[in-house]
């Protein structure tokens, strides 16, 4: 004998339940999905002029990682900050600094390279470090691409359909090549996930450091860490690294090297790593960022560069020789 059907009332109030439920669900991923890709709520990065002048540039931990290796894949290469301003703005035109997997016919990420014309396959196009990188070798092929208008410079690399489209993204492209090359002091910020789930630690840093700068930014990195108990061999960076996350929050100690920074000085090239850490602060879970007395922080509420705090002694990154970088734990 089969069980009586529910009364209207218990049913109206299942339905009223189900109902509840997947309102819930369905705000819990939209907020989840805003977080996670630079919607309302989610934390924000800024870069400012270096000069003054009040011009900005907000964006999101997304577009902030994209930028930092675009940057990074064209400074490791020699390559001039106009080459890095070029190559953002092609970027903020094509993808909006989003590696996307779609466009105009088989058009895909940061620069919307197509594989049928001989870009790459779709794997490696997906790939910010290899997209940067064969882009740059097509922009270097441009004779006086330094000289030329952006958008002439992009547009022979790019033969778009739009070749005027790039010169608006000019101003906010050169904000962050200033930053991102480190020509511009302490001038990006992001808000960062202070209470996030760490993603690795220190490892995950020094992976992300080797994808995007080479294997050159880690060398004599061992010697660095060796403060925190571990080996000092640069061939054991990855077990250092692991070790100094073990024992509470993950530090890398970033060296800047004088023969890495022959054209653009020590300075320049130690707010280059730090700006970069600030922009992978979301990705990676980085707590805080030290150079040269300076010092950012994930979490606080403006963001800004901060004097570093004396009690922090040496390690607190005092020196223009090294860049610190502090995980979550």
């Amino acid at each position: 004998m089969s069980e009586p059907s529910p009364t209207p009332v218990r049913r109206g109030r299942l339905l009223r339940f189900g109902a509840a439920v997947a309102v819930l669900l369905a705000v819990a991923g939209y907020l989840t999905v805003q977080y996670l890709t630079g919607g309302t709520g989610a934390p924000r990065c800024e870069v400012v002029s270096g000069k003054g002048d009040g011009a900005s540039y907000e964006f999101t931990p997304e577009q902030a990682v994209n930028a930092a290796t675009i940057s990074a894949v064209g400074t490791s290469r020699d390559l001039p900050e106009r080459a890095v301003t070029i190559a953002l703005a092609t970027a903020l035109q094509e993808s909006g600094l989003r590696n996307i997997q779609h466009g105009d016919r088989d058009s895909l990420g940061l620069f919307q390279q197509r594989p049928s014309q001989g870009w790459g396959t779709k794997k490696q196009i997906m790939d910010p470090t290899y997209a940067a990188g064969i882009f740059y070798e097509h922009l270097a092929k441009v004779s006086g691409y330094t000289k030329l208008p952006l958008t002439v410079a992009a547009q022979r690399v790019q033969r778009s359909g739009y070749p005027e489209a790039y010169a608006k993204h000019e101003p906010d492209a050169t904000l962050l090549a200033a930053a991102l090359t480190g020509r511009a002091a302490a001038t990006l910020t992001c808000e960062g996930r202070p209470d996030a789930t760490p993603a690795g630690g220190a490892d995950s840093v020094r992976a992300a450091l080797v994808r995007d700068f080479g294997r050159d930014v880690l060398q004599d990195a061992g010697a660095a860490v060796s403060a925190e108990g571990t080996s000092a061999s640069p061939s054991a960076a990855s077990s250092a690294s692991s070790a100094s996350s073990s024992g509470g929050n993950g530090t890398v100690t970033v060296p800047v090297r004088k023969e890495a920074t022959a054209k653009r000085g020590v300075r320049q090239r130690g707010w280059e790593l730090a700006h970069w850490a600030v922009a992978n602060s979301s990705a990676l879970h980085i707590e805080r960022v030290s150079y040269a007395g300076r010092e950012w922080t994930a979490g606080s509420t403006d963001s800004e560069w901060r004097t570093s705090d004396a009690k922090g002694g040496p390690a607190a990154g005092k020196s223009a020789a090294e860049v610190r970088i502090v995980t979550g734990q």
